[in-house]
């Protein structure tokens, strides 16, 4: 049977509408801006602007091309303890994902976050064991150990993949992100959360626009060095609590 034309027409059409709607997701913005930590006490030298979190949180969704959330299905999260460190020390992670804490030291941890995010204790545990822990909800958890006070990392929960950590330059790149609205986040380990929050606003992006521009976060110092104990106490010496854990 032979189709009309006027209908093969159609379908072409509505085939041509079809194949840009499912092409538009990889037609999405880069977003781009700079980080510049303000470190008077670094004045004359050059200052390391690396390890700033940057990420966005959808305020409007386009039909075309609507916001996507992270996946935890496909990935394993570790944060390794070696050498009295947890590795890496920044780690970002989708939420709902599963992160295990191995211990590759010959003696016992004991990893806890109390503080923001994710709160948990894992308990004393030795060499060659590992723990888990999933993180439910967005936030940002700082993490120590409770026998070795030098050691401190951070675990970023976020909902959707607009994010970027900065390099030493200070350059953030964000890609295949969506015009719309956002709110915009920024963290850094030596600044303090109100300053952070400080920083934080809607910003909206399109073709023509999609620049953050440079964000001066003002440095504070080493905030986790100073920090207690789980018991909210300073540490004791090593060994003296957990003998054979130094």
């Amino acid at each position: 049977m032979k189709i009309p034309s006027w209908r093969r027409c159609y379908w072409l059409v509505l085939m041509g509408a079809l194949v840009a709607r499912t092409a538009s997701p990889a037609q999405g913005l880069t977003v781009t801006g700079r980080i510049t930590l303000l470190a008077p006490a670094s004045r004359g030298k050059s200052v390391d602007n690396s390890n700033a979190v940057v990420f966005l949180t959808p305020l409007s969704e386009s039909s075309d091309f609507p916001a996507v959330h992270l996946e935890t299905t496909s990935h394993r999260f570790q944060l390794v303890q070696k050498n009295k460190r947890f590795i890496p020390h920044l780690l970002i992670v989708p939420v709902g994902a599963v992160v295990e804490f191995p211990n590759r030291d010959p003696f016992f941890h004991n990893v806890f976050s109390l503080f923001e995010g994710k709160k948990f204790d894992l308990g004393l545990y030795e060499g060659g064991a590992t723990r888990a822990i999933t993180f439910n909800k967005p936030g940002v958890s700082y993490i120590f150990c409770n026998i070795h006070p030098e050691m401190s990392a951070v675990i970023i929960a976020l909902e959707y993949p607009y994010y970027a950590v900065s390099n030493a330059a200070g350059e953030v790149s964000i890609s295949s992100v969506p015009a719309g609205r956002y709110q915009l986040n920024v963290w850094h380990e030596r600044c303090l959360p109100e300053a952070l929050t400080s920083l934080s606003r809607e910003v909206a992006f399109s073709r023509g626009s999609s620049s953050l521009g440079e964000l001066r976060l003002p440095e504070s110092g080493d905030l986790l060095t100073n920090h207690k104990n789980m018991y909210g106490r300073d540490y004791e010496p090593t060994g003296k609590s957990y003998p054979g854990a130094y």
